[in-house]
Formats: C-alpha cells, sequence, structure tokens
C-alpha cells in the first residue's frame, strides 16, 4: 500500500472520529458555553502534543524557527475562525444549513490549491466534489428545502476559513515537522479562543470551567476533544499532507456527517430517510472516486516528497 492510500485511509479515520462525537460534543456545550470550551480543547490538545513531542520527539524542535512559528499562526487563525464563524452563525440560522454551507468547502480547496499549490483540477476532482455536494444536500435538507437567512454568511465565511486550514496545511506541512507545527497550531487556536471567550461571554464562563469540566457530560467531551479529534486529528492532519492532496482531503473530510448520522442512528434513537440515505451513498461515492481516480498533482507532491 502507498504512502498516499496510507494518508488518505488515516484522514478518513479522522473524518470518522469527528462525526461519531458530535453529539457528545453538542450535549457538553449546552453546559459549558463553545468559546470556553474549545479554549480548554485547543489549550489542552497543544499541551498534550507538546508533552508527546518533548518525550518521543524532541529533536524536531530542533527545527523550529520563525517562520515556523509564522505559519502556525495562520493555520491556527484560520482554524480558529472556522470555529467561531460556526459558533456565531449556528446563533442565527439552522444546523442543516451550518452542515450544508460548511460542507461547500469540498469545492473551494480545489480552486485554493490550484491558486496556492498549482495542482491541477482534474475532472475526476470536479465530479467528486459536485457529486460530494449533491449528497450533503440530500443528507442535510430530507423534507425540507434550503432557505437563505443571515446566520449563513457567517456559516459560508466558516467555510472559507476550513477550505484555507485545509489547503494551507498542503503548502506548509511538506516544510516542516508535523509535529510542532501541529502543536503551535493547536496552541494559537487554544489563545484566540481564550481571548474570544473573554470578549463574547465574559469572565464567568472560564472561571467557573472549573466546575463544569467535573460534569459528566463536559468531562467525558473534553477528554475525547483533547486527545483524538484535536491532538491526534490534526497531528494526522499535518503528517498525511505531505502524501496527498488538499482537494482529496476535503472530499474525505465530507464523509463527517455520515458517521455522524451513523451515530445518531446508533445512539440518538434517529431515523434515515430515503433522501438522506442516498445522500450518504452519493458522499461515499464521492470519496471511493477521488480515491480510485487518477491524480497527476498528487504524484507532483510524492516526487517533491521523495528529492
Amino acid at each position: 500500500m502507498t504512502r498516499s492510500r496510507i494518508a488518505d485511509l488515516s484522514l478518513l479515520l479522522v473524518a470518522m472520529m469527528w462525526g461519531s462525537t458530535f453529539l457528545i460534543v453538542q450535549h457538553a456545550v449546552r453546559v459549558l458555553p463553545p468559546l470556553a470550551f474549545n479554549s480548554i480543547r485547543f489549550t489542552g490538545a497543544a499541551l498534550l502534543l507538546a508533552l508527546i513531542t518533548a518525550v518521543f520527539y524532541r529533536h524536531e524542535w530542533k527545527k523550529l524557527s520563525w517562520r515556523m512559528v509564522g505559519h502556525s499562526l495562520l493555520l491556527g487563525l484560520f482554524l480558529f475562525m472556522g470555529y467561531g464563524f460556526q459558533t456565531m452563525g449556528l446563533l442565527y440560522t439552522t444546523t442543516s444549513n451550518t452542515g450544508f454551507i460548511t460542507g461547500l468547502s469540498v469545492v473551494l480547496v480545489p480552486f485554493l490549491s490550484l491558486a496556492l499549490l498549482k495542482h491541477a483540477i482534474s475532472r475526476y476532482t470536479w465530479f467528486s466534489a459536485i457529486l460530494a455536494v449533491a449528497g450533503l444536500y440530500l443528507l442535510t435538507f430530507t423534507g425540507s428545502a434550503f432557505s437563505l437567512n443571515k446566520g449563513d454568511g457567517l456559516i459560508l465565511l466558516c467555510a472559507v476559513a476550513f477550505a484555507l486550514q485545509v489547503a494551507y496545511t498542503g503548502v506548509y506541512a511538506p516544510r516542516y515537522p508535523a509535529l510542532p507545527l501541529a502543536t503551535l497550531q493547536l496552541a494559537f487556536v487554544g489563545l484566540f479562543s481564550i481571548v474570544a471567550s473573554l470578549l463574547v461571554d465574559g469572565t464567568a464562563p472560564l472561571a467557573h470551567s472549573g466546575a463544569l469540566i467535573l460534569k459528566p457530560d463536559v468531562l467525558w467531551a473534553l477528554l475525547i476533544s483533547i486527545g483524538p479529534t484535536s491532538a491526534f486529528a490534526f497531528w494526522i492532519q499535518t503528517a498525511c499532507q505531505k502524501y496527498t492532496t488538499p482537494s482529496r482531503v476535503a472530499i474525505i473530510y465530507a464523509t463527517e456527517p455520515v458517521f455522524a448520522v451513523l451515530t445518531g442512528l446508533a445512539f440518538g434513537g434517529e431515523t434515515l430517510g430515503i433522501s438522506a440515505g442516498f445522500g450518504c451513498l452519493c458522499i461515499l461515492a464521492a470519496m471511493l472516486m477521488a480515491e480510485l481516480s487518477p491524480e497527476p498533482a498528487r504524484n507532483g507532491v510524492l516526487q517533491q516528497d521523495r528529492n
């Protein structure tokens, strides 16, 4: 199995972790406000990766430079903006609109890859992206129609931010060791989240976070979010984007709501309609098409990595 296949399977595991833990995080942010939750989540994830690096990969910090710090800050800013705009947008729009518009990053990433990495956009990539968006629509708007409201502009900014994070990770990942780059990125997300939480929610949520963390829903969600779905997920993304293209990453990440639906079916007492089931099949077909189709740009990435 080639490195690119292993990378894509690892990213699919990340999408599965995010989708399958959505319900857990959703319950937690009803107790601890989202910005305060993200402050603890990403700061804790950065500390965990820093500890792992210090114990097992200390030599990688020798490659630390101000350029790496600056690029990590940019990645962290995009990631923070994605979560921040999504949180604010949810105050004014529906969950269905949020899921669909956020998924539009699947279409945005190929454009950004073309601009930043000069990756050719093959017809397979375009068809996979369009098929994934169609699947997201069917999955998200079961029995209802898409209607715009004032929060959707914020969610669109969220989609742009997530797309930029994926695209720029494709730019920076081959240049630096994965662990320090991921650690610094998450540290900046945690810092930005702390500042945003103090500005938006005041000092009360963070001041009382110690007591709130002890609540079972919040504690369990933080343990999962700090470890598997933040520290290890973004470590995997940073490491794997040396061997695959941003366009492929975006299409693989489009499977996240499929895993969220499957989790809801298994543990949330939810049901799956015919159109939603067809939407899941479209997304999975899009991922398989992107994975099995020839991708000249990816070969360039691998060739660059070998040199």
